[in-house]
């Protein structure tokens, strides 16, 4: 039995969006996870992964912060001695995929989006770009979730082994199931997301303060992850949104809903879009990769230029305009675009195909040099 190590920078993300990668791991193999935070570390144990307390600051560029965090994961690699290890997210790449390298580890590396880093000049784009570089040198697979990421990394020289594209972490087709559309006649606007200038929050509270009324509802539901908790207290005292505050569980918000709207600047692939798409509720996201290729304009829902309030506004109009009948023939054309192209159990054959691909080989060299 194989041993598989998983670097990750969230419980949440791991047992939410790779669950079923889990399992499938699990069939086969010893999974361990290396994770910053407890949230979901209790379901993870009890389907059989052993937890690792590894932690990380996920958004800080401190380097003292970050050599610590190479230390600990070259620590923890020497300690399990993994055959393979999967990376996810900026930093358990970089890091975890030094860390890896530098023992000789096989291991599989996702870029699950660019970050703010990217959409910056000079010395700190510089810098990213050659710790990217250098952290997936040696992977064995890099998996990218959207075409321009992959086409960039590319022509900027960061990825230069083996590498494939998938549908971002796909969606479960069967927990996000087909709702009926609801038969009120408010129009509910709902926003799943930590609330954060990148994914938005400053624009989606100015459409909400431009459309609020008495038939519109602009709905959130995460937590925040700067510094925006007093003025969204405001604009509820104001009537002007309702904080849903965090629930691990968001199908039943999905539900309830009118529209998803995603006015985020830079995604991997939006799997809240996904997931909205797939309970049949139309979206209204910035026309970006990672988001653009989950929504057909005007067929399962509206995009719109990010960074513009006008522009999300604008959009939000339009879905306005649509009667209930038109709504509804978004959202299950929205389903039905989720089954052809976004079901998870195809990217999950993906990551097993390179699993078993790298674990092959790894035990080849040791057969040779045997």
């Amino acid at each position: 039995m194989s041993k598989i190590l998983i670097l990750a920078n969230s419980s949440s993300g791991l047992y939410d969006f790779r669950n079923e990668l889990l399992q499938e791991l699990l069939k086969h193999h010893q999974v361990i996870a290396s994770l910053p935070d407890d949230t979901k570390t209790a379901l993870l144990e009890a389907e059989g992964v052993k937890v690792e307390k590894t932690p990380i600051n996920r958004r800080g560029m401190n380097p003292l912060q970050d050599l610590k965090l190479y230390l600990a994961y070259r620590r923890l690699l020497r300690r399990l001695k993994p055959d393979l290890v999967l990376t996810y997210t900026i930093k358990p790449n970089v890091y975890g995929g030094l860390a890896c390298a530098s023992l000789g580890i096989p291991y599989l590396a996702t870029v699950t989006g660019l970050g703010s880093a990217f959409e910056k000049n000079g010395p700190v784009l510089y810098l990213v770009q050659a710790l990217y570089r250098a952290g997936l040198k040696k992977a064995s697979c890099v998996f990218f979730q959207n075409e321009e990421n992959q086409r960039i990394f590319r022509s900027a020289g960061l990825v230069s082994g083996r590498y494939r594209l998938v549908k971002g972490s796909g969606v479960n087709l069967k927990t996000h199931r087909f709702e009926p559309y609801p038969e009120d006649d408010v129009t509910r606007f709902l926003y799943v997301g930590r609330m954060m200038k990148e994914k938005g929050i400053e624009e989606l509270l100015a459409a909400a303060k431009a459309l609020h009324g008495m038939k519109v509802e602009f709905q959130i539901l995460g937590y925040c992850d700067e510094d925006y908790q007093e003025l969204l207290d405001e604009k509820e005292k104001e009537g002007i949104i309702t904080q849903l505050g965090f629930h691990p569980d968001v199908q039943a918000y999905y539900r309830k809903a009118s529209a998803v709207v995603m006015p985020t600047y830079h995604e991997g692939m939006s799997n809240v879009l996904m997931e909205a798409s797939a309970t049949g509720r139309p979206v209204i996201a910035t026309n970006i990769s990672g988001c653009r290729e989950i929504f057909e304009e005007g067929i399962t829902g509206f995009g719109f230029a990010p960074k513009s309030s006008d522009a999300l506004i604008q959009a939000l109009k339009k879905f306005l305009a649509l009667p209930r009948n038109e709504r509804v023939m978004m959202g299950r054309s929205a389903r039905s675009k989720m089954e052809r192209e976004f079901d998870r159990t195809k990217v999950v054959g993906a990551y097993l195909e390179e699993a078993h691909r790298a674990l092959g080989n790894q035990h080849k060299e040791v057969t040779e040099n045997v």
